[in-house]
């Protein structure tokens, strides 16, 4: 794939200064005011390239330089910010920082896609927000920005804090704690920055390649041991039925009544498996099996639902039977300790996840326009789509003691684990 012209590099060791940590809202304050002065001549420098590339088909470059510099140091502070590195950023926009953008030289632009460049740049700036500000929906149609919030208009209301957001509150903690940021939380906020690098970049016509979604490209840093839970849609193919995906959400509602039902099952059986890894350190395999094939539908209705998947799934949750599948290791033996407090370590796992579940949401949405348009579902948003549910699944396998590896929240794609020996079809709910 030809690399993007606007990419992200990562040099940080993920050590942090405890010091700088707890101080860091009160240390961000004058990059806060510096930015928001940047932030004004920026606008109006957007205004002057925009002209200049309806004229000449080229951005300017002196007003590149400048606007590259403000995207670049935007992503200082914010990585900053953020806990995605550690050094104070300097106030120019500098190369150098641990986490750092690289902008290609201007290159000519089509003049009809930087005339509604504005209108083009509306489904990237609500990702972004939802990655790295804060989303919410309202009735009053108003929209903010990425540092601030976003609202579309709707019958309802809905607010989100975004990834960026919780990881870094979370970080907060960890790295008071240990001196380091989690691998997994560090590579997640890059990926966000590197998203939303890439769509002001768009928007401020530093080039006219659209914004990349997909958390898999470039290859992200392997996670530091492998997980008992992994998704891999590798049998998706990207097509999409124009007809199911119309209907899609009626099409679900089967699956919506079974996963209900199941799920009164599955409540029990995650009792009964609590007890049993307390006391003996280990998931009996006929629970283990239950609750594996019940995440393993979970997983495809909803894979189904939010369009990361094309085909009808069945109701059992059987090993290999859809496309996007999830690979859930064998019973291994676990902490007791760590079960018997399982619900409070998973909190912050639930936090992360409920971020990820508004992902999904315009993964789904921005994914069913698409696909009605051209019959295909873009490689990126089915990824970013596959990566919210991978997250999802290991949180479910955490919490139902499946697992007593935490779920790790880097977009890193690693090898399957060992599968689970072939196995019947599970036991209805009811009757289980």
């Amino acid at each position: 794939m030809e690399p993007h012209p606007i990419r992200l590099v990562v040099m940080d060791d993920l050590r942090r200064s405890r010091l700088t940590v707890f101080f860091r809202l009160l240390l961000l304050i004058p990059h806060v005011i510096w930015l928001l002065l940047w932030s004004i001549a920026a606008f109006f420098a957007s205004i002057a390239n925009w002209v200049v590339v309806l004229v000449t088909g080229t951005a300017s470059l002196d007003l590149h330089r400048f606007l590259s510099a403000f995207v670049r140091y935007s992503t200082h502070v914010y990585a900053y910010g953020f806990l995605a590195a550690n050094p104070y950023p300097g106030f120019t926009g500098s190369p150098g920082y641990p986490i750092d953008v690289q902008i290609d030289p201007p290159a000519r632009q089509g003049r009809l896609g930087a005339a509604f460049r504005l209108i083009l740049a509306v489904p990237p700036l609500i990702l972004t927000a939802v990655l790295v500000g804060t989303a919410s929906w309202n009735a009053t149609g108003e929209r903010g920005g990425y540092d601030a919030s976003y609202s579309a208009g709707s019958t309802g209301s809905f607010s989100a804090l975004g990834l960026a957001i919780v990881v870094a509150f979370l970080g907060w903690f960890a790295c008071l704690a240990r001196g380091r940021m989690p691998q997994g939380f560090r590579d997640l906020e890059a990926y966000s920055l590197r998203y939303a690098a890439q769509t002001y970049g768009y928007l401020f016509l530093l080039t006219d390649r659209y914004p990349d979604s997909d958390p898999s490209w470039p290859e992200p840093a392997p996670a530091p041991a492998p997980p008992a839970i992994t998704l891999h849609p590798d049998g998706d193919d990207l097509r999409r039925s124009r007809v199911s995906v119309f209907f899609r959400l009626l099409l679900t509602f089967p699956h919506f009544v079974w996963l209900l039902l199941w799920s009164v099952a599955a409540f029990f059986a995650v009792v009964l498996n609590w007890f049993a890894v307390v006391f003996t350190g280990r998931a009996p395999d006929a629970l283990h099996r239950f609750l594996t094939a019940y995440v393993r539908y979970d997983v495809h209705v909803f894979a189904y639902l939010f369009l990361v998947a094309n085909p009808f799934p069945g109701f059992t949750g059987a090993a290999g039977s859809y496309p996007v599948e999830v690979a859930i290791a064998p019973p291994e033996r676990q902490s007791r300790w760590t079960a018997a407090f399982r619900l409070f370590l998973a909190f912050p796992a639930l936090l992360v996840t409920s971020s990820f579940n508004s992902v999904l949401v315009l993964v789904g949405v921005g994914g069913w326009f698409s696909s009605l348009a051209t019959g295909r579902m873009p490689a990126g948003l089915r990824n970013l789509g596959a990566y919210s549910l991978r997250y999802a699944a290991q949180t479910d396998g955490y919490l139902f003691l499946l697992t007593g590896r935490y779920p790790y929240s880097g977009p890193a794609q690693l090898p399957a684990p060992l599968e689970d020996e072939p196995e019947e079809p599970p036991l209805a709910p009811l009757a289980a």
